[in-house]
């Protein structure tokens, strides 16, 4: 593929591994918003390098933004989503739609919002 097609740099982007679970993981939270160990106890396999080096790299892409809550000590560090990455909620919301159709039968999965699941 030609290097200025949108779908492969796209696609270059969201298929890092642990990328998309970061963002889910962002976006089930109830504040919209998670701290760095809130994030890591979601994904367990994950190490804190990868976890570090992957919230930079979301972050650069615009993705996911960082905040500082310096106003107590310790110093806080939040990650939300930007509304790029609520898009990409959306998206990945349509991915389940296509699995569910043509490749499984995930009866818990269908009849729950991504935002409450429990399988991941």
């Amino acid at each position: 593929m030609d290097r200025e097609c949108t779908v492969e740099k796209t696609i270059d982007i969201i298929s890092k591994r642990w990328s998309l679970f970061i963002v889910l993981s962002i976006y089930k939270d109830n504040n919209n918003s998670k701290r760095y160990n809130q994030i890591k106890n979601d994904l367990k396999d994950i190490t804190p390098k990868m976890l570090s080096l992957r919230l930079k790299e979301l972050e650069t892409e615009g993705i996911i933004k960082k905040m500082i809550d310096s106003t107590n000590i310790p110093i806080k560090t939040f990650y939300s989503l930007t509304d790029c990455g609520k898009d990409l909620i959306t998206i990945l919301q349509d991915i389940k739609l296509w699995g569910l159709k043509w490749k499984f039968e995930n009866k818990i999965c269908k009849n729950t919002a991504c935002k409450e699941c429990i399988l991941q």
